[in-house]
């Protein structure tokens, strides 16, 4: 198993949403837009970021869908999660279980996953900023920090 961002991981950070997010489910991409800005909550001005920006962040937001899915299985067996099937599609909150499992974790970085994700849920009640938009930005300022061709699709790269 991979020491960091593995299923298990993932899956607290998600849990983490889903409880300040309730009683408003959420569906993947809304949460994998969300762990983003929870983590990097500096480069959205916000608190300081959780998690360093890396040159590789373009491939983290890709590889992030998979993983929170595969954290949503983990939670959904050990009844920490529910999900539940809507005209728009399946959407996940905490079960009563999984909001007080949150309340009982008391790391320091629990605690500040909690805050960022107390802030960013605020935030994004109050912006309701459409998922591919921001998803959209979060691509681009990537792609900005680090100078990659991706802020110019015109350009030819041989």
């Amino acid at each position: 198993m991979e020491p960091l961002n593995n299923p298990i991981e993932v899956g607290m950070r998600t849990l983490v949403l889903l409880s300040a997010s309730f009683p408003r489910p959420l569906d993947v991409p809304q949460i994998a837009h969300l762990d983003d800005a929870m983590l990097h909550s500096g480069d959205m001005g916000g608190p300081p970021s959780l998690h360093p920006t890396l040159p590789a962040g373009p491939g983290e937001l890709a590889m992030k869908r998979r993983l929170i899915k595969q954290g949503l299985i983990v939670l959904l067996r050990a009844d920490l999660a529910e999900v539940e099937a809507t005209e728009q599609g399946l959407v996940y909150h905490a079960s009563e279980e999984g909001g007080a499992f949150v309340d009982l974790l008391e790391t320091p970085y629990v605690v500040t996953l909690r805050n960022r994700a107390t802030w960013i849920v605020t935030a994004h009640d109050a912006a309701r900023p459409n998922v591919r938009e921001a998803t959209r930005a979060i691509t681009d300022r990537w792609a900005h920090a680090f100078n990659s061709p991706l802020t110019d699709p015109g350009t030819n790269h041989e």
